[in-house]
């Protein structure tokens, strides 16, 4: 027998309906797992995040009433080459609720759900969620954690499915998520005075994983896209691609450099040398949450980042 493929959020609109439902009363295999852990005597929602930016965002929004696993959580880790253990998988087994990125980023999180025939969960996907596809003539940058608009839209979408999980603290889970909405607005007005007072300047990245936050405060990307492209995808970078990657620092092309440290290598490590003896401010970001912080300390330590380098 075929297993059935595990439930999907993938809209704000779907994901707003399962709220109204879960509100009134919940049936299908949300409710059944709700009865199961009452009689189990456990009332935490088993959720798992691929990466523990969505674990941060879960546990914000469904505070004790959640039982968080985030697979991927070590910043100095390269997430592109992650393999998941025994652990994990566990927990994605039990998980009433997923939430993974998309877009190609943590195919693991689907193909682990398959094959371990947990077709009663939940699933979230980031990237869905968010609205964003791809350019007509490019590919889709996947790190949506980096939109902040997007990361409101997620923040309902998870209200509404652990409603469903949990009937009994829909009000509290959207209460927490608006909460969490309204945290949410000084970083877009940060980004809006960034946009304001430094729009138009041309700027580097060793990868597209800033992008949406570059993008939203009015930054132009000048980066070879040949460059990002093979560094995100780990690969050599042509002779050719590398120089007119240099040259953008050493003919001051452009006043600011944000480097992903997480997943460095020879060639960027020459981008950043490059940017620091031409005296161009560097911006370190990650992929993964830093320890000890959580997500709404992470991204205004990154906003703030961008308009310190860019004052100077």
């Amino acid at each position: 027998m075929v297993a059935s493929p595990p439930r999907r959020l993938a809209t704000a609109t779907a994901v707003t309906a399962a709220l109204l439902a879960g509100c009134g009363g919940s049936s299908g295999s949300g409710g059944d797992s709700a009865t199961s852990r009452i009689a189990a005597g456990s009332s935490a929602v088993p959720v798992v995040a691929s990466t523990n930016v969505y674990g941060d965002i879960v546990e914000q929004i469904g505070g004790r009433r959640v039982e968080v696993t985030s697979i991927m959580s070590d910043p100095a880790r390269d997430p592109h080459s992650y393999e998941v253990g025994t652990q994990n998988r566990l927990a994605l087994s039990k998980a009433e609720v997923v939430i993974e990125n998309g877009g190609g980023y943590d195919d693991f999180v689907d193909r682990m759900l398959k094959s371990d025939d947990n077709s009663s969960a939940q699933v979230i996907n980031a990237v869905d969620v968010s609205g964003r596809t791809a350019p007509a003539d490019g590919e889709l940058n996947e790190h949506v954690w980096y939109d902040i608009a997007a990361m409101g839209k997620l923040a309902d979408a998870i209200a509404a499915a652990l409603a469903e999980a949990d009937p009994g603290d829909a009000a509290t889970f959207t209460g927490n998520a608006e909460t969490f909405k309204a945290k949410l607005q000084p970083l877009k007005a940060e980004e809006a005075r960034i946009k304001r007072e430094h729009g138009g300047t041309a700027i580097a990245v060793t990868e597209p994983v800033p992008l949406y936050m570059t993008e939203a405060s009015g930054l132009r990307n000048q980066t070879p896209e040949e460059f990002s492209e093979a560094i995100e995808e780990g690969d050599d970078v042509s002779p050719r691609t590398l120089r007119e990657t240099l040259a953008l620092f050493t003919e001051g092309k452009v006043e600011l450099l944000v480097y992903n440290e997480q997943t460095s290598g020879p060639q960027t490590e020459k981008v950043e040398q490059a940017a620091r003896s031409a005296g161009i401010p560097v911006v370190p970001v990650t992929e993964t949450l830093p320890e000890g912080e959580d997500y709404l300390g992470w991204m205004t330590a990154n906003v703030d980042a961008l308009a310190g380098a860019l004052a100077k």
